[in-house]
This record gives C-alpha cells, sequence and structure tokens, in this order.
C-alpha cells in the first residue's frame, strides 16, 4: 500500500525539488500528495479539494501578519499536503510566527531557494501520480480477479481474508450475525468481541464505509450487502496512515466476493429450511416421514434427550406481500428462530408459515431437570422484547408450550397441547405459557368436541344463569368469587365490593337455586367444574 502513496517524502527525493528545504512542519512530511497545484490567489476556498501541494511564488502573501496567519491557518483547514514557496522577489523571509504554527500542525512548509519552473514539476508529479493511480488500477482488477476464484472455493471467506491481509499487512475480520467470525491471522480473535460490542451500540450507523476508533484501534469499516440488506462488515484494522479511496475500494471487491458466498450459501439454506419445514409439519400432522431427514434435523436418540413443541402465533402479517418477499421473510425468521434456541442449549427443528412458527425444541437434560421451564420463559421474554425488526414483531406474539415427550411420533399430540395453551391464553382463562400448568382444563378439552360440556353447564349452572337473565343480576359473579375465596365471606365481599348484608341477601337466593348443601364437598367441586367449562366454552 505503501509504494501506491505518494507522500510528501516522496516527492522531496524527486530531482525537480533538489534546490528545496523545508523550514517547517517537518513532522508532516508523510502527509499524502493527491495532487499539485499552482496557487497565487488571495481567496482559495473554492479551488481546493485537500491533499494538494501548492506552489507559489508568494504573490498571495504579500499580507500582513495577521492576514498572512490566517490565510496559512486556512490552507490547514483545507487539509493541503503541503505549501511550497519560491523565495524571491514576492515573498523573502518566512516569518517565525508562520513557522511555529506549520510546526504546530504538522504542515510541511518548503521553500525553493532558486528559480524553478512550476510547470516542470506540476509535468512530473502529475505524470507520476496518473501512472500511479494507472498501477492502483491494475492492482485492484488483479485482486478483484483473485476474490472471484477464491470465492468458488471452499472456505472461500477465510481465503479472502489472508489475500487482504497479504496485501495490506494488517489484520482484517468479517463479522455477522448469520453465520461464525472470520479472522486472519488467527491470534486476533479478541478483537472480535470488541467489534461485535461496537454494532450491537450502535447499528444505525453502520450502513456505510468508514474509518472508525475502537479502544484506541483504528479500523477501516466496509459493509458486506446483499438483496438489499447488510449481511455481515468487514474490517481492516489501520496502523498507518492510508487513503482514503484506495483501500475502500479494495474492500469492496472483496466484499462483493463475500456476498456471492453468502448468496450461493443462503440458496442451499432455503432449500435446507424448506426440506426441513416440510418434515416438521409431517411430524406435527402424523403422516409418515423419510428417516433420513430425522437424522438431518434431530438429534440422535438417546436415554436422556426429550422435547417439548414449542408455537409462536403472529397476531398480524402483511398479507400483499410478494412470494419473494415471503420467502425472504421466511428464512429470516427461521434462522433467527433457530439461532435463539441453539444459544439456549436446544436442538431446534423449525416450521414457519404466515401465521405461526413451530419448533420441536428437543434438549438434552437430568432426570430432575427434565420439566424444568426456565429456558423456555427466557426465550419467550427475548422474542418479546423484539421491536422494529422486519420479521418477527415481538409484541404481537403469543406463545404456547407442551408437556416433555420422549417419542417423536408424539410430536402431533404436543402440537395439539401447545395449540390448546394458546387458546387458553386468547380467551384469558390462563396466563402460563405451559400445557402443565392448565388443570383440570387438559380434562375439559379432551371431551371439548362431543357436546357433553354444554350438558354439563346446563345441569349444574342453568338455574343461576336464567336467574340472573331474568332479574338482570350478577349471581354467577357471586358464586365464583365466593367459590374462589374458599367460602371466606369477609373476603367475598371485598372482593365484589359490597357490603356483608348485600352478599348474605345474594348467598340465600344461591341457596334456593342450589340447594343448601351447594358448599358441601362434592357438589362444590361439581359446581367448580361447571364454571370452569363455562369459561371454556365462552358461557356468560
Amino acid at each position: 500500500m505503501n509504494t501506491l502513496k505518494l507522500t510528501v517524502r516522496d516527492v522531496l527525493s524527486r530531482s525537480s525539488f533538489k534546490h528545496a528545504k523545508v523550514v517547517a512542519g517537518k513532522d508532516g512530511l508523510d502527509r499524502q500528495v493527491k495532487w499539485s497545484h499552482v496557487l497565487e490567489v488571495k481567496e482559495f476556498d473554492a479551488l481546493i479539494n485537500g491533499g494538494e501541494m501548492i506552489l507559489t511564488t508568494g504573490v498571495s502573501l504579500q499580507l500582513d501578519l495577521s492576514s498572512q496567519l490566517k490565510y496559512v491557518s486556512r490552507l490547514i483547514e483545507k487539509d493541503v499536503a503541503c505549501i511550497c514557496i519560491e523565495v524571491g522577489p514576492y515573498f523573502k523571509l518566512i516569518p517565525p510566527e508562520i513557522i511555529e504554527l506549520a510546526d504546530k500542525h504538522a504542515f510541511p512548509f518548503i521553500v525553493f531557494e532558486q528559480t524553478v519552473k512550476f510547470v516542470d514539476i506540476t509535468q512530473d508529479l502529475h505524470t507520476f501520480i496518473i501512472n500511479q493511480h494507472h498501477q492502483m488500477l491494475s492492482q485492484l482488477d488483479i485482486l478483484s480477479r483473485k476474490f472471484i476464484t477464491l470465492s468458488l472455493a471452499p472456505n472461500g471467506i477465510l481465503k479472502i481474508l489472508q489475500e487482504l491481509n497479504q496485501f495490506f499487512r494488517h489484520n482484517i475480520l468479517f463479522i455477522s450475525d448469520d453465520t461464525k467470525p472470520y479472522y486472519y491471522p488467527s491470534e486476533i480473535k479478541e478483537l472480535e468481541m470488541t467489534i461485535r460490542v461496537h454494532l450491537e451500540r450502535s447499528p444505525l450507523i453502520n450502513t456505510e464505509q468508514k474509518f472508525l476508533m475502537l479502544k484506541d484501534q483504528k479500523f477501516a469499516q466496509m459493509p458486506v450487502s446483499g438483496l438489499g440488506q447488510i449481511w455481515g462488515y468487514l474490517f481492516l484494522e489501520v496502523t498507518e496512515q492510508l487513503s482514503d479511496e484506495f483501500p475502500f475500494l479494495i474492500l469492496d471487491r472483496a466484499a462483493l466476493a463475500i456476498a456471492q458466498i453468502l448468496l450461493r450459501n443462503r440458496t442451499i439454506e432455503e432449500r435446507k429450511q424448506n426440506n426441513e419445514d416440510e418434515f416438521v409439519r409431517n411430524l406435527l400432522s402424523g403422516r409418515s416421514f423419510e428417516l433420513e431427514d430425522l437424522h438431518a434435523y434431530l438429534p440422535s436418540k438417546s436415554r436422556n434427550t426429550y422435547f417439548r413443541v414449542f408455537i409462536i402465533q403472529m397476531k398480524t402479517f402483511e398479507t400483499n406481500l410478494g412470494e419473494e418477499e415471503w420467502e425472504e421473510i421466511k428464512l429470516q425468521r427461521s434462522m433467527m428462530i433457530r439461532s435463539l434456541f441453539k444459544r439456549n442449549g436446544f436442538f431446534p427443528a423449525v416450521a414457519s408459515s404466515k401465521s405461526e412458527i413451530v419448533i420441536i425444541a428437543s434438549f438434552i437434560a437430568a432426570d430432575h431437570l427434565i420439566d424444568e421451564t426456565i429456558r423456555f420463559s427466557q426465550i419467550i421474554e427475548h422474542i418479546v422484547n423484539i421491536k422494529d425488526n422486519t420479521f418477527i414483531d415481538g409484541t404481537r406474539c403469543t406463545f404456547g408450550v407442551s408437556t416433555v415427550y420422549k417419542e417423536i411420533t408424539d410430536a402431533k399430540k404436543g402440537y395439539k397441547e401447545a395449540g390448546d395453551v394458546l387458546k387458553m391464553r386468547e380467551s384469558g382463562i390462563t396466563k402460563s405459557y405451559f400445557y402443565e400448568d392448565l388443570g383440570i382444563y387438559r380434562l375439559l378439552l379432551l371431551v371439548e368436541n362431543n357436546g357433553y360440556l354444554e350438558t354439563y353447564v346446563q345441569d349444574y349452572l342453568s338455574t343461576v344463569f336464567d336467574y340472573d337473565l331474568k332479574m338482570e343480576s350478577n349471581l354467577f359473579e357471586t358464586l365464583c368469587v365466593y367459590l374462589e375465596c374458599g367460602g371466606s365471606k369477609k373476603e367475598t365481599a371485598d372482593r365484589l365490593f359490597i357490603v356483608r348484608q348485600t352478599l348474605y341477601h345474594r348467598l340465600e337466593k344461591l341457596e334456593l337455586l342450589l340447594g343448601e348443601d351447594f358448599m358441601e364437598p362434592s357438589k362444590r367441586l361439581a359446581l367448580e367444574g361447571a364454571i370452569m367449562t363455562s369459561r371454556l366454552l365462552g358461557n356468560k
């Protein structure tokens, strides 16, 4: 890289500068010279882009000392490489104040003690710079071809990083959420965490190429993008001043080659996800499946291997999406969920539709930890906190988790259980995400569709319903609260916000309708079952 960068020091070594002398700013001799410019005017702001070597006879510096200092300060602010003045009739002496200013800003101040032809200098430097640009383009073409070739090789991303390291002689990393990190050489693994922390803290400002400082280390950052998304970032550690353009041109070609690798991997991943989706759906519906798929998508069966069926239901979804957009969302959803479950120690098999995601979450557990729900609760909490995400909006998700199973043939049963939990949560009957917390509703759900439940409710509660309907009263509510309070009159009155006398009057009515012994254990149990059944059926 250094051979492709022209510095003030390099210029001073050329024959046209044999009579030049650096009188100030010697610490800035490594400034890059991008062009030379003859400047003989006082107002130059619109003429300077930065990086120029200014050649002047000093006509524009025939000012008082204060104006001269402002003139030089403006050159420094415009990031000029240096200034070369011909000592002669227009400028004979450089004031100490200007020398001090140039030294302070490491701004090379060069004088020609003999008459020189600026045209010869500009012709010499411009020829060199143009040849240098040609060399850079040639080098860029060679590297681009190498990157394309390496992108077709096994482990292509790492090989591209090795090529970049060989060219720049600096540490290089590729960081992505979806794939494992790549870095070269292997000793720089600790840099990965530093960069990941930076990306997590500032995700909205990482969409463009730039130089940045991380813990006193300078990096050139280049996004790797495809299909309108950023898939990761290249980070080149910089230990010396580099030109702004050329390193990014090379990193851009490398990023394009890496994007092609990721796109191919993505196509493979999409095909794999579709196969996995079909396999999971076959399991959940009880259809036959290929034994080969069982080994591909689920962990090997062992004594301590179990699973739960986990459903994520989306309340809303954009229905006017094109097929390609939906396929992209489906893939991204599945990858996000799979990664989340893996981080929590599960072996997930995922199926995704527009309204729900189903995960067969296999895990290995000791006998006393088979029924633990902490990790599932942590996953739910994580998803709920996902906001402003194109693929999953956690605030619009509901969840249901089956009991623990061992035989994969029970996946269909687990799917129904998780669905039942969703239904119970939507109706407000339960707040738990887990099927084992449904209690007596587990029994009621088994006979929900055969007509017995309606008859059961009518047998035990029809007199109360009819009375409330006729008298526009709320005896049913009173009965529910009274049973929940275990027959405590004080607690019941407090919860209903009524006085004791009103409660006694209502209880008398209930005794007339249900019998004086309605709080006897067997009748009380029957009534509580009827109340729960009415909630399940949605009766008012």
